[in-house]
């Protein structure tokens, strides 16, 4: 019987096979530092499979997104924290009982450990009972939840804690220390001489004094003489800790296997909350995409690149907001326009976008629809490998000829200044014929280049072109503007490319 997840919707669909490395697509993508900045302080929940894979229907992505949006609830992400924070300090218990010496001293962190799991179980129980809960994932755990408070073995684990931390609690002793012999012997209403002591020193108080006495540390672990100690007030207390004994036997495995699970996956969650609400503070917006599996009519208003966006916060830049959308039969992006003006960042943007979407999370942007593919490739320019010996354009055909091999009508490519490596008419060439197979693929695609003529190439190809200040083209807005190409782009970067622009002009020839 499968496992019950806030990750995925066991009801109507089994779990991906997990992905345990980053796909392909993610280095040009730049995804990897979105999740790393995700992941940052949350390596022993091992949540990077979780963005590595990708869901595959609608139900599943909804799923998630009614999750984010109880936990955009205030009251619901607090109990979560809280019961996360007590989950980790169990975690910490547990592996310290695994590095303990003594018996005792690892009985004694195994108790604190399932109380302190008792409390945050009864505790996120009791919070969700009374939160205003609309997923349909909160709403299966707050059942299972309900239900396990009020299981017998919970109860008898509940129980049995209170009982033996006041036996334990109770117990009194006096150590007699003589010469370099201990003894230990139960405690026999000795008289507390402390509170005479304090009143006869009393008088010599005059304002505020300096407190001279010595802070002891208190350790986790226990050297052999505080073990010796212990194993002797065992001997006088038998009874308590032979049944400090059995309640270790007894409920050795007290985590439960859903509530452990939970206390994983919601890290996921939680994660990306956390860093999309710095992006937030500097007034860029996030929304819930709608998923389109039927058609590929898509649109993203607002939308940008959220590494870039994660960077730009830690440097206090602004970040510029792109809009995109595809109508009818058009499928493909072709973006031109001149250098350093924030194609590449488009092109990244809109892969983000569709692997974001199929996590279920939140996407840059004040509203969008995506498609629901079932693969992303990118081809981006590499640096050459002589262990292959390929040229450069060698290289580039043979990977673009694998990635058509692949693709599907469901497939998304994205493609960014391929054929640099060669001449002008070879690229219009080798781009032409590319392009021709994806149009007949009927995939989705991006194609950022220098060659124009490419966006008028079918009716299914869309011109998007880099903007300029007017009056100052060598001035780029960064924004994207669905317009046709002016030719100049090309010529623009052959200029540059031959330190032919008039700045480089400029600084060559003396005035």
């Amino acid at each position: 019987m499968s496992i019950p997840s806030i990750l995925f919707d066991l009801e109507h669909a089994s779990d991906p096979e997990a992905t345990f490395t980053a796909p392909s697509f993610f280095g040009d993508l730049n995804l990897e530092q979105i999740v790393d900045a995700i992941t940052a302080q949350r390596d022993e929940y091992n949540l990077k499979p979780f963005f590595y894979t990708a869901l595959h229907s609608e139900d599943a992505i909804q799923y998630r997104q009614a999750v984010f949006q109880d936990l955009e609830r205030a009251p619901t992400l607090d109990a979560i924290r809280e019961f996360a924070e007590k989950m980790r300090v169990v975690r910490r218990y547990l592996a310290l009982v695994q590095k303990l010496y003594y018996k005792y001293n690892q009985e004694g962190w195994f108790l604190e450990a399932a109380a302190l799991y008792r409390d945050a179980v009864a505790g996120l129980a009791e919070a969700l009972a009374h939160a205003d809960l609309r997923a349909h994932g909160f709403i299966q755990l707050r059942d299972y939840l309900t239900d396990y408070c009020r299981r017998n073995d919970f109860q008898k684990l509940a129980d049995d804690i209170d009982a033996r931390r006041a036996e334990l609690g109770a117990i009194r002793y006096a150590i007699i220390v003589r010469d370099n012999s201990v003894k230990v012997r139960k405690y026999q209403d000795e008289i507390d001489y402390s509170t005479d002591v304090e009143a006869t020193f009393a008088r010599f108080q005059q304002g505020a004094v300096k407190d001279y006495r010595l802070k002891l540390t208190m350790g986790s672990g226990m050297n052999h003489v505080e073990a010796a100690i212990l194993d002797m007030v065992a001997k006088l207390y038998p009874e308590a800790f032979a049944a400090l004994d059995a309640f270790c036997a007894e409920h050795h495995n007290f985590l439960d296997p859903v509530i452990a699970r939970f206390d994983r996956e919601i890290q996921f969650y939680i994660g990306y909350l956390e860093l999309i609400a710095t992006v937030k503070a500097m007034g860029l917006p996030f929304c819930y995409p709608e998923i389109a599996s039927a058609d590929k009519e898509i649109f993203a208003y607002a939308s940008f690149d959220l590494a870039l966006a994660i960077k730009a916060v830690a440097e206090e830049k602004a970040v510029v907001g792109n809009d995109f959308y595809l109508k009818g039969s058009e499928r493909i992006f072709v973006v031109s326009g001149p250098n350093q003006g924030g194609k590449t960042t488009f092109a990244r943007m809109f892969g983000q976008l569709h692997h974001l979407a199929r996590l279920g999370c939140p996407t840059p942007g004040t509203r969008a629809r995506l498609f629901l593919c079932d693969a992303i490739f990118t081809h981006f320019e590499q640096e050459e490998d002589i262990s292959n010996l390929r040229g450069k354009l060698q290289d580039d055909l043979v990977r673009i000829h694998a990635i058509l091999a692949e693709a599907t009508p469901s497939s998304i490519i994205i493609m960014n200044e391929i054929f640099t490596s060669t001449t002008l008419q070879d690229a219009v060439f080798l781009s032409k014929q590319i392009l021709a197979q994806i149009i007949r693929l009927d995939a989705l695609a991006v194609c950022v280049t220098f060659i124009e003529e490419l966006a008028t190439l079918d009716p299914k190809t869309v011109s998007m072109v880099g903007g300029v200040m007017p009056g100052n083209p060598a001035q780029r807005t960064y924004k994207i503007e669905r317009r046709p190409a002016d030719g100049l782009s090309y010529a623009l970067s052959i200029a540059e490319k031959y330190r032919l622009t008039y700045a480089a002009l400029k600084e060559r020839i003396p005035l």
